[in-house]
C-alpha cells in the first residue's frame, strides 16, 4: 500500500499523478475504518481527501501552513502528516483529537473546532511573514460574519493569502464548467500573469491614458469572469477568483494550485466537491454522515447502542408539544437542525423556523427583533457555539430584557469532540449578565418544566442540559417557581447542593455516605440565577458541611455564586479552568472526580480533615 510510506508531506512529493489518485482512494477507506469504530466526521472529511492531498503536495510544510476552518474534515492531514499509526487512537481519551490540535502536530498551526475563523488567521500569518498560509474554508463556515471580515480585511491589506473556498451544495451547468474550467487555465498560468503585469507597465508609463486604458482592461476581465463565472463577490472584496474546479481532479487541482501560489495578494481558489465521496452511505446520506458514531462499513448502518432517550430528544419533543398551543412560538438555529433536534420542529412549522447558518451573533439579535414584536424565540445551541454571540446577549438581549429562551444543548462534558466543544462556560458567561435567568435540568420531566417556564417568563432565560442519555427521574416532581430550588433528600450532617446533571450522582453519593453513618441532604439547585438564597442561607446554619457541584468550569462558576450568598466555607467541586480534552462523558467525569464514587471520596475526604 502507498499508505504505508507517507510519513509526511515530503513524501508525497515523490509519487506521480496516478500514484496520488490511489493513494486518495487508499486515504478513504483508513477514515472509514477509523470512523466506522470511533465515530467522528465521517462525510465532510472524505469530501476534502483531494484537496488536502494536492495543498500537501503543493505547499512546503511546516515551513507554510493550513489553516483548517471547524476542522472536522482533516483527518487526512492527519493521515498525512505522520499520524497515520495513531489513527485508531482517534476521539478517544489520550489519543488524537478529531480536529486539528496545535499540542499535537507542527503540522497544525492552530487547534481548530469553531466556524470562520481562519481566513482571520491565515491573513495573520501573512503579515507576520511567516511562509505561505491557506485557508481552507467551506459553504458553511462562510455564512459566519468572521469569515466576511477577514476576507474584506485581506483585500483592503492586499498580503499573499490562498483561501480555498470548498463548496459542496452548489451545482453548475457543465458547459459554464468547461468554460469556467477554460478561463481559469489561461488566466492562472504564470507566463499570463507575467504578460500582463509586463503590459500594464507599459500601457501606464508609455500612453497618456495608459491608467484608464488599464481600468477598462480589468473590468473587461471581470466582466469576462462574471458571465462565466460566480466569483464577483470575491472580486469585489479584493481577491482574485479562480474556479470553481472539480476538487476530486487531481490533474487540474494541482497544476492551478501550483501557478496560484506564485501570485501576489489575495487570491481565492474554488473547489467543488462531494461530501461522502467514495463511500456510497455516506454520498447518499451526508447530513447522517457528518457526525456519526460507530456503525457498519458494509451496511453503514449504526451499531447496536442504547436506545434510551437523551435530553435533546426530550426537547425536540416537548417544543413540538409547546408550539401547537402557542403560535408565537419560533425556533432559531445556527446550521444544527438535527444536533439540536429542531429538524422535527422544521418539518412541522417551516414558517416558524429560522436556520440562520452558522452565525450565532445574528441568531441572538435576529431572535431579539422577533421578540420585540410579540414573538417567543426559541434558540436551541450547543453551549460551546453560543460564546460566539456574548456581546448580542449583554447588549441585544439582556439591556433590552427581551424574552428570549436560549436552550443550551452538550452543555458541560460533550464528549469526545474535545477541547474547543466542552460546554464548560456557559454557567460563568451567563450568571454575569443582568436580566438573564440561567436554569439547569437535572431530568427529562424537568426540561419540560422548566421550558414550559421559561416561555412564561418576561425576561431572558437559559436552560442547559448534557449530551447524555436521561438521568433517572426524582419520586417527584415539585413545580418550577423563580429562583427556588428542591430539596430531594433530607439529612442531618451535610448538605449537597447539586445542580443539573450532577443531581444524579449525588443521590448516589449520599446513599454511599449513608453506609458510613453520614446522613446528607441533597438539593436540586435548578436555578444558577437567581439563586434561592433564603434556602442556601437555612442550609449554612444547619450544615457544617456545605458541598456544591457542577459541570463547568469552579472558577466564578455556580459554586462561587453559593459562596457569595452564604459567606463561608464551601467544598466547591466542579471542573478545572482548562481546556478539558477528548473522551466519553462517563470517562472523563470519572477522571476529574464527578461521578458518584469521586464526589464520594472528595465529601470523606474534607469531612475528615
Amino acid at each position: 500500500m502507498l499508505l504505508e510510506s507517507i510519513n509526511s508531506p515530503q513524501d508525497l512529493k515523490k509519487l506521480n499523478i496516478h500514484q496520488l489518485n490511489t493513494l486518495c482512494v487508499e486515504i478513504r477507506r483508513r477514515i472509514v475504518e477509523v470512523v466506522s469504530k470511533n465515530g467522528g466526521h465521517l462525510a465532510s472529511s472524505l469530501g476534502a481527501v483531494e484537496i488536502i492531498v494536492a495543498l500537501h503536495y503543493c505547499l512546503n510544510l511546516p515551513q507554510d501552513a493550513i489553516v483548517f476552518d471547524v476542522g472536522h474534515q482533516s483527518y487526512a492531514h492527519k493521515i498525512l502528516t505522520g499520524r497515520n499509526a495513531r489513527m485508531d487512537s482517534l476521539r478517544t481519551l489520550g489519543g488524537l483529537s478529531g480536529f486539528p490540535s496545535h499540542t499535537e502536530s507542527v503540522y497544525d498551526p492552530f487547534t481548530a473546532g469553531h466556524s470562520s475563523d481562519a481566513v482571520s488567521l491565515a491573513l495573520g500569518l501573512s503579515a507576520a511573514g511567516a511562509g505561505k498560509a491557506v485557508a481552507l474554508i467551506g459553504d458553511g463556515s462562510i455564512s459566519g460574519g468572521l469569515c466576511f471580515e477577514g476576507l474584506n480585511n485581506a483585500g483592503h491589506l492586499k498580503k499573499d493569502l490562498l483561501v480555498v473556498l470548498n463548496t459542496n451544495e452548489m451545482s453548475i451547468s457543465p458547459a459554464v464548467g468547461a468554460v469556467s474550467v477554460y478561463l481559469n487555465k489561461i488566466i492562472s498560468q504564470p507566463i499570463y500573469n507575467r504578460f500582463r503585469e509586463s503590459l500594464e507597465r507599459f500601457i501606464s508609463e508609455r500612453l497618456p491614458k495608459g491608467k484608464i486604458i488599464i481600468k477598462l482592461a480589468d473590468k473587461f476581465e471581470k466582466e469576462l469572469k462574471g458571465f462565466f463565472v460566480p466569483g464577483m463577490l470575491f472580486e469585489e472584496l479584493g481577491f482574485r477568483y479562480f474556479g470553481p474546479l472539480d476538487g476530486h481532479n487531481l490533474e487540474v487541482v494541482i497544476p492551478t494550485l501550483r501557478n496560484l501560489l506564485t501570485f501576489k495578494g489575495p487570491i481565492l481558489l474554488h473547489v467543488m466537491t462531494k461530501k461522502g465521496k467514495g463511500y456510497p452511505p455516506a454520498e447518499s446520506e451526508p447530513i447522517r454522515f457528518h457526525g456519526t458514531g460507530p456503525f457498519d462499513v458494509k451496511s453503514g448502518k449504526p451499531l447496536a447502542g442504547s436506545t434510551t432517550q437523551t435530553y435533546t430528544d426530550i426537547f425536540s419533543q416537548k417544543i413540538l408539544e409547546l408550539a401547537k398551543e402557542n403560535k408565537n412560538i419560533a425556533a432559531i438555529t445556527a446550521a444544527m437542525p438535527e444536533g439540536t433536534g429542531l429538524d422535527k420542529f422544521r418539518d412541522k412549522y417551516p414558517d416558524r423556523f429560522f436556520d440562520v447558518g452558522i452565525a450565532e451573533a445574528h441568531a441572538v439579535c435576529f431572535s431579539a427583533g422577533l421578540a420585540k414584536k410579540g414573538k417567543r424565540p426559541v434558540i436551541a445551541v450547543y453551549s460551546t457555539f453560543l460564546q460566539r454571540a456574548y456581546d448580542q446577549l449583554i447588549e441585544s438581549v439582556g439591556l433590552q430584557n427581551l424574552p428570549i429562551v436560549l436552550c443550551l444543548d452538550r452543555a458541560g462534558i460533550s464528549g469526545e469532540d474535545g477541547v474547543t466543544h466542552q460546554g464548560l462556560f456557559d454557567i460563568v458567561y451567563l450568571r454575569a449578565i443582568p436580566n438573564m435567568v440561567v436554569m439547569a435540568a437535572s431530568s427529562a420531566r424537568e426540561l419540560e418544566a422548566m421550558l414550559e417556564f421559561a416561555l412564561k417568563l418576561d425576561r431572558p432565560c437559559a436552560i442547559r442540559y448534557p449530551k447524555s442519555a436521561l438521568s433517572p427521574q426524582p419520586s417527584a416532581l415539585s413545580q418550577i417557581e423563580l429562583a427556588k430550588a428542591e430539596v430531594l433528600r433530607e439529612g442531618k450532617d451535610i448538605a449537597i447542593i447539586a445542580l443539573g446533571a450532577m443531581v444524579d450522582p449525588a443521590l448516589l453519593c449520599a446513599n454511599m455516605l449513608k453506609k458510613d453513618g453520614i446522613e446528607a441532604c441533597v438539593v436540586n439547585a435548578r436555578f444558577v440565577k437567581p439563586l434561592d438564597k433564603e434556602l442556601l442561607l437555612g442550609l449554612a446554619d444547619k450544615f457544617k458541611y456545605l458541598v456544591t457541584i457542577e459541570d463547568g468550569i469552579l472558577d466564578a462558576g455556580f459554586g462561587s455564586a453559593v459562596l457569595e450568598v452564604v459567606n463561608r466555607p464551601v467544598l466547591r467541586l466542579g471542573l478545572p479552568c482548562e481546556f478539558i480534552e477528548h473522551g466519553r462523558r462517563n470517562q472523563l467525569l470519572e477522571k476529574y472526580g464527578l461521578d458518584a464514587s469521586g464526589i464520594y471520596r472528595s465529601i470523606k475526604a474534607h469531612v475528615n480533615s
